[in-house]
């Protein structure tokens, strides 16, 4: 509603802006315009008219920049406004609004550039091309039931994964509250374990960008609504570790082909569980990992996680729903995540794989 609001605020501010032109160049009477506007005047009339309907066309189909046309047009308005004062200077209230929402689209343009300016970065230092193939020899360190699942992710005879990128979306809430949706998009890079997600969710109208990155076991979210104001911020010890539990269940649900990885050591429970530890940098985590008989993975469950909003440790879990075959991949397609609370199993999360790339060689 909001969004709908504000895009016929610019369209008809900026349609009105062609009645300065056209008094100008004599196109009509123009009775509401009393005051002369010379032709130089009327053509910036119709160049800020054009502005804006520019604007607001790349507003509709949702173009992060359309703020680089906002402001300067809206600045040029308030110019020419001031020049009619009389006869226009209702427009000033459109031209505010226009500002602060342009400025407001500015400041969520830059927080969100500062996971690509993350994503370049680690695209340049790490060896995103691999020319080693995972073959049946880099699977027989593996427990019998892991074996399975990397064959059945199709994962043999294809090229070692050193990134992927991951678009996501589905829904998300917080104990108590209503689901919101939600669509990311993230890079996980394995030599150096990298993972940088950026989410936009939607909450009452409102998208609210976030951001969680984690670098060298060091991990920050941070939720920022209009990216500058501080809704989440969350760091230290407990998030480090906790996010080493879910860039392993990354490389699990996501990247199967990771599974190789010397830093993970297994422990077969039967024929089709296994207990995983993966060890980054000092930080050491566990998860069991369940297979069905046609080899899929079919639930992740950790200790190891905190609930950030309680601050308190409950058994983590992700069950998987179903599976599509991406490019020669059999990958998941639908999974939830649970936190399993004293008083019973909550589902906080659904998500559902739009997209996935693996060793990527650019950020668009």
């Amino acid at each position: 509603m909001i969004r709908i609001a504000l895009l016929f605020i610019i369209l008809l501010h900026g349609l009105i802006h062609f009645m300065g032109f056209a008094k100008a160049f004599g196109y009509g009477n123009m009775q509401q315009l009393k005051l002369p506007i010379s032709k130089t005047t009327g053509s910036l009339w119709l160049a800020a008219a054009v502005l804006f309907i520019a604007a607001a066309v790349l507003f509709w189909h949702h173009k992060q920049t359309w703020w680089m046309i906002a402001i300067p047009t809206a600045l040029l308005s308030q110019i020419i406004i001031t020049m009619s004062w009389q006869d226009a200077k209702a427009g000033t209230i459109a031209n505010i609004i226009i500002l602060i929402a342009a400025v407001l689209s500015f400041t969520s343009y830059r927080f969100e550039n500062s996971f690509g300016r993350d994503v370049k970065e680690n695209i340049e230092t790490n060896n995103t091309i691999s020319n080693e193939l995972v073959t049946e020899a880099s699977l027989a360190h593996l427990p019998l039931p892991v074996q399975k699942y990397l064959r059945y992710a199709g994962v043999v005879n294809k090229s070692k994964v050193k990134s992927v990128r991951v678009v996501l979306e589905g829904q998300m809430r917080e104990k108590g509250k209503d689901y919101f949706s939600f669509i990311s998009e993230q890079y996980n890079f394995f030599d150096e374990p990298t993972r940088l997600f950026f989410m936009k969710a939607k909450m009452f109208g409102v998208t609210v960008p976030g951001y969680h990155h984690y670098i060298k076991a060091t991990a920050v979210m941070d939720i920022r609504l209009f990216g500058v104001f501080s809704v989440v911020k969350k760091s230290g010890i407990v998030m480090n570790r906790t996010e080493t539990v879910t860039l392993f269940n990354d490389m699990c649900l996501l990247a199967p082909a990771t599974l190789i990885d010397n830093r993970i050591q297994w422990q077969t429970i039967n024929d089709t569980s296994v207990t995983a530890i993966f060890t980054n940098h000092n930080i050491a985590i566990s998860a069991d990992l369940f297979f069905n008989r046609q080899g899929q993975l079919v639930n992740f469950i950790s200790n190891d996680r905190t609930a950030v909003n309680e601050m308190k440790q409950f058994p983590f879990s992700t069950p998987v729903t179903s599976y599509k075959n991406v490019n020669g991949y059999n990958i998941i397609s639908l999974a939830e995540t649970v936190w399993h609370y004293p008083d019973g199993e909550f589902i906080y999360g659904k998500f559902k794989l739009k997209e996935i790339e693996y060793n990527v060689q650019s950020f668009d």
